[in-house]
C-alpha cells in the first residue's frame, strides 16, 4: 500500500523549521481567511503530516473546510492517520471517493484498519470501496479479528525469507521484491510451514558476508505474538523486552503480520491518555467533539460524584447537634476531608498506574499496602501536629486541636488504604480501575473523614 506521497514533502538539507509555529499557524489563518489558495499550498508543502493534523483539529469550522479544499487530491493518508478519531471521520465523509482512494493508497494496511476500524458501517463500506481489491482484501481480513487485538495492529506487509537462505540470496530477494513494507527493522525466518522461528536485524544482514546463513544471525530477543492477543499486552511486551518489531502468528502458528515498535508505543500513548481521561470521569471525549456529546459523557459520572456527596452530607446530618453547639467543627471539617481525599488520590494513582504497567499484581499487593498504610500514618501524625496547633490558636481549645490531630490521622491511614485496595479490588471484578476508582476512594475519604472528626467531638468536647 505504499507510494509516492501526493503533497511535496520537503527536503532534509533545507534550513527552514517545517514545525506548526504560532507564526506559521496564524499565516495559514489568515491565508484561508483571505482566500489566497497560493499561500495556503506554500504554507503546508513544508508542514509534517502530523502537523497538517494537528493544523486541521485547532481551526474552526470555515477555515477548516477551506484548508481541506485546497489540499483536495493532495490529501495526505497520514494527515488521516494522525487525526482524533471524531474529526478523522467527519473529515472522510468531506472527501469524494477518488480523494479517499488516493489518500489511502499510500497508507499500509495497519494505518487503513485505524482510519476505518471505529467508523459506522456504512461509511466502512464506502471506504473499503475506495480500496483496490488486494488492499481491500487485506484490511476485510484484519477487521475480522476482535477489536483491540494484535490483528487489528498487525501490517500484513511482511519482509519474512526461509531461515535457511544466505544473506548473499536475501539481499538479492530484497532488492527484485515489490511488495515490501514501507519501513522495516527485521527479516522474519519461517520455517517451511511458514510458522516465524526467529529475525535478523537489517544491521546484522548488511555487516555479513554473501555466504553466511540468516539462521546464524537470528537474534536473542525474538518473541511471537498471538493475532488475538489485547493490545495492552502486545505494547507491554515492546516496553518491557524492548523490542523493535515482532512477528504476528495466527491460532496454526503461521505468520500472517507483523508489529512495529511505532504502533506500540501509539497503544501506550493511547492507554495513558485514556487512563488520564478515566481518571477526571470525562472518558475519550476531544477538543473537537460537539457540546452535547461531552455532556453526556460527563453526565453519569457527575451523577456518581452527586450521590457520594449526599452519602457525606447524609454522614454530616447524624451530628447536626454536636455542630450547632460547637459551630467551629463546621469550619475545621473540610480540612479533614480534603486532606484525606488528597491523600486518597496519591495513592489511587500510583496504584492505578502500577496495575496498568503489571507492577502492581497479587505478590506484591501487601508489601505496597503496608507502605501506604506506613505514609499515611506518618503525614497524618505531621499534618496532625500542624492542624493541632492551628484549631488551638484559631479557636483557644486544646482538646479541639486534638480532636482534629486524631481525625486527620484516621483519614489518611484509611486513604492510604482505600487508594491502593479499590483499584485492586475494581481490577479482580473487571471494571476498569481509572474510571471507577477516584469516585469510591473521595466516598470513603468524605464518609470516614467527617465521621471520624464529628464522631469524636461529639465523645470528647461534649
Amino acid at each position: 500500500m505504499a507510494g509516492d506521497d501526493v503533497m511535496e514533502r520537503p527536503r532534509e538539507d533545507e534550513d527552514e523549521a517545517y514545525a506548526l509555529t504560532p507564526e506559521t499557524m496564524d499565516g495559514i489563518v489568515e491565508a484561508a481567511e483571505a482566500g489566497d489558495d497560493a499561500a495556503l499550498r506554500k504554507l503546508l508543502d513544508v508542514l509534517h503530516p502530523a502537523d497538517i493534523a494537528d493544523l486541521i483539529e485547532q481551526l474552526g469550522g470555515e477555515d477548516r473546510q477551506r484548508l481541506l479544499s485546497v489540499m483536495g487530491d493532495g490529501l495526505d493518508g497520514e494527515i488521516l492517520s494522525e487525526m482524533e478519531e471524531g474529526l478523522r471521520e467527519e473529515v472522510i465523509g468531506s472527501l469524494d471517493p477518488g480523494q479517499l482512494e488516493a489518500a489511502l493508497g499510500d497508507l499500509e494496511s495497519d494505518d487503513v484498519v485505524e482510519i476505518i476500524e471505529d467508523l459506522e458501517p456504512e461509511r466502512q463500506a464506502e471506504v473499503l470501496e475506495a480500496l483496490d481489491a488486494e488492499d481491500r482484501a487485506a484490511v476485510e481480513a484484519a477487521l475480522s479479528y476482535p477489536e483491540d487485538s494484535a490483528g487489528r495492529l498487525m501490517q500484513r506487509e511482511v519482509a519474512a525469507v526461509p531461515e535457511h537462505w544466505t544473506v548473499g540470496r536475501a539481499i538479492d530477494w530484497l532488492r527484485k521484491s515489490e511488495n515490501l513494507p514501507e519501513q522495516f527493522y527485521h527479516l522474519i525466518l519461517t520455517d517451511p510451514r511458514m510458522h516465524p522461528v526467529g529475525y535478523v536485524t537489517l544491521g546484522r544482514v548488511l555487516g555479513a558476508r554473501r555466504d553466511v546463513r540468516l539462521d546464524t544471525l537470528r537474534e536473542d530477543s525474538f518473541r511471537v505474538i498471538p493475532v488475538t492477543q489485547d493490545v495492552e499486552d502486545v505494547a507491554y511486551a515492546f516496553n518491557q523486552y524492548h523490542l523493535i518489531s515482532a512477528p504476528v502468528a495466527d491460532g496454526d502458528g503461521r505468520l500472517v503480520g507483523v508489529i512495529t515498535i511505532d504502533d506500540a508505543i501509539r497503544v501506550l500513548d493511547e492507554e495513558n491518555e485514556e487512563d488520564l481521561l478515566l481518571l477526571a470521569g470525562v472518558g475519550d471525549e476531544s477538543l473537537n467533539d460537539r457540546t452535547w456529546a461531552i455532556t453526556r459523557q460527563r453526565f453519569p459520572w457527575l451523577a456518581v460524584n452527586l450521590v457520594t456527596a449526599i452519602l457525606a452530607s447524609a454522614v454530616i446530618a447524624q451530628f447536626e447537634g454536636v455542630i450547632a453547639a460547637l459551630t467551629a467543627l463546621a469550619v475545621l471539617m473540610p480540612i479533614v476531608a480534603s486532606m484525606g481525599g488528597n491523600a486518597g488520590t496519591q495513592s489511587m494513582t500510583v496504584a492505578v498506574r502500577a496495575i496498568a504497567t503489571k507492577d502492581l499484581t497479587g505478590a506484591n499487593a501487601w508489601r505496597v499496602l503496608r507502605r501506604e498504610v506506613a505514609a499515611g500514618l506518618l503525614n497524618g501524625l505531621a499534618f496532625a501536629v500542624i492542624v493541632g496547633i492551628v484549631g488551638l490558636l484559631w479557636f483557644g481549645s486544646p482538646m479541639l486541636g486534638v480532636v482534629i490531630g486524631a481525625a486527620m490521622i484516621i483519614n489518611l491511614v484509611v486513604a492510604g488504604f482505600a487508594g491502593l485496595l479499590i483499584p485492586l479490588a475494581l481490577e479482580k471484578v473487571g471494571i476498569d480501575p481509572a474510571l471507577a476508582s477516584g469516585a469510591f476512594v473521595t466516598t470513603v475519604t468524605d464518609v470516614v473523614g467527617f465521621f471520624a472528626f464529628l464522631g469524636l467531638a461529639a465523645v470528647v468536647l461534649l
